[in-house]
C-alpha cells in the first residue's frame, strides 16, 4: 500500500459555495464550501474547517476538518483534526484522529485488501438498500444556513 503524494487540486468547492448534487472528481479534491451530495473521488480529499457537508465521502487520503454528516470511506489513510466532525460510519485502512475531534458512528479499519473488499462490499450492499427506499435530504441552503 502507498500512500500518494500528488498535491495538484482538480475540484474545490470554495467557501461561501453552497453544492447540491453529487460530485465526482479524477483526482485531489478540496472542499471549503457547503455540500448536500455525495463526494467521490479518485485521490485525496480535504475538508476545511469551515466545510459544511451532508454527505458520504470517498477518496484515496482524506483529511476531515469541518463537519461531515454521512459516510467517509478513505482506501488508503483518514486523518481527521481536532476540529472534526464525523456523524456516520467509517472505513479505511489506516486512522489518525487528533485530540478534540468528534467521531459518532461506527470505525472499521481494514488491516489488509481481502478485510476492505468486505468491509466495502458490506458498506454497498447496505447503501443500496438506504437508497432504494428513499433517502430524503433537505436543500443545500437550508444546511448552509441552520449549520454555518
Amino acid at each position: 500500500m502507498t500512500i500518494h503524494e500528488d498535491f495538484s487540486i482538480n475540484t474545490i468547492i470554495g467557501p461561501g459555495t453552497n453544492v447540491s448534487g453529487d460530485i465526482e472528481s479524477g483526482g485531489f479534491t478540496r472542499v471549503d464550501g457547503n455540500i448536500l451530495g455525495d463526494v467521490k473521488a479518485k485521490g485525496r480529499v480535504v475538508i476545511g474547517e469551515r466545510a459544511r457537508m451532508r454527505s458520504n465521502v470517498s477518496g484515496t487520503y482524506v483529511t476531515v476538518g469541518g463537519v461531515v454528516c454521512g459516510n467517509v470511506l478513505a482506501s488508503e489513510r483518514l486523518v481527521i483534526l481536532a476540529t472534526g466532525l464525523v456523524m456516520g460510519d467509517i472505513i479505511t485502512r489506516r486512522i489518525q484522529a487528533d485530540e478534540g475531534c468528534l467521531i459518532h458512528g461506527k470505525v472499521k479499519v481494514c488491516k489488509n485488501d481481502e478485510a476492505w473488499n468486505k468491509a466495502i462490499a458490506e458498506y454497498r450492499d447496505i447503501s443500496g438498500f438506504r437508497e432504494s427506499h428513499g433517502r430524503e435530504h433537505a436543500t443545500a441552503a437550508a444546511f448552509a444556513k441552520n449549520h454555518g
